[in-house]
């Protein structure tokens, strides 16, 4: 299928690794011209190296105006964006009865007030032509929350709200906002979190992730160029009558329709 991208321009947050390189990756070869962005400005450079038709950007996007500065060099390095992709890390884990008003302000710092920023940032260019994509790389927590991650599930449902209501605002624009909830994808991350549950209760890595797969319908985990690929689709003019919506890439983990 032909995705019709060739000449847009797309922003990928926190894409020097993990499901937001996959997606650059995935626009650049759809000859999309991709900003790649992390905290290390090196690191960006590197990754857009290796992409066909990339530049690379560092920018701690929760520090004090780092939304701001990143949109000003986006802008400066490729024109007005036709794809923005949401992007990032979310906050400590913990408990519900332990979450405190300083979380709640960590959470939004995080997962809220700079994804708002960017959004209202290209909102105006993407409506003047009648065209844009603005795509949230979430989680499965957004419809099903995860236990001991009260802070994320709480900035990421929040997000989640703020974008529904903004699709029925611009769909009539050209515009759809969408977000993409990966299940368990075979990233760096989820090594890590692997490697974490394995020092925590005495078993192997292998058995770790034997007993994680047993949960997965499709008995693996995902290959992050099978998310940048649904990630890339819901970027197209093909999926123009698709918004206001989040879409699963899991292997059938989650249990709801």
């Amino acid at each position: 299928m032909r995705l019709d991208l060739a000449g847009k321009t797309a922003l990928i947050c926190a894409s020097t690794s993990g499901l937001g390189r996959a997606t650059a990756r995935a626009l650049a070869e759809e000859d999309v011209t991709v900003v790649v962005t992390g905290r290390s400005g090196e690191g960006a450079k590197e990754v857009a190296g290796e992409l066909p038709n990339a530049v690379g950007v560092g920018c701690d996007l929760v520090a004090d105006g780092g939304a701001e500065y990143l949109l000003t060099a986006a802008r400066e390095a490729v024109g007005e964006l036709d794809i923005l992709v949401l992007n990032g890390p979310g906050p400590a884990p913990g408990p519900a009865r332990a979450t405190d008003t300083a979380g709640i302000e960590q959470a939004m710092a995080t997962l809220v007030k700079p994804q708002q920023i960017l959004v209202q940032g290209v909102l105006p260019a993407m409506l003047e032509k009648g065209w844009g994509r603005i795509l949230s790389i979430s989680s499965t927590s957004v419809q099903a929350p995860l236990a001991n991650l009260s802070l994320s599930n709480l900035g990421r449902a929040a997000l989640a709200g703020y974008l529904k209501t903004l699709a029925t605002e611009v769909a009539a624009q050209g515009v759809t906002v969408n977000s993409l909830l990966p299940g368990r994808i075979a990233t760096a991350r989820a090594r890590q979190v692997d490697e974490a549950a394995a020092q925590r209760t005495g078993q192997s890595l292998s058995d770790v992730e034997a007993a994680s797969k047993t949960a997965i319908p499709a008995g693996r985990y995902g290959e992050p160029d099978e998310f940048g690929a649904v990630a890339a689709f819901l970027c197209s003019t093909q999926a123009a009558y698709i918004t206001g919506t989040a879409v699963r890439c899991d292997g059938g983990l989650v249990p709801t329709l």
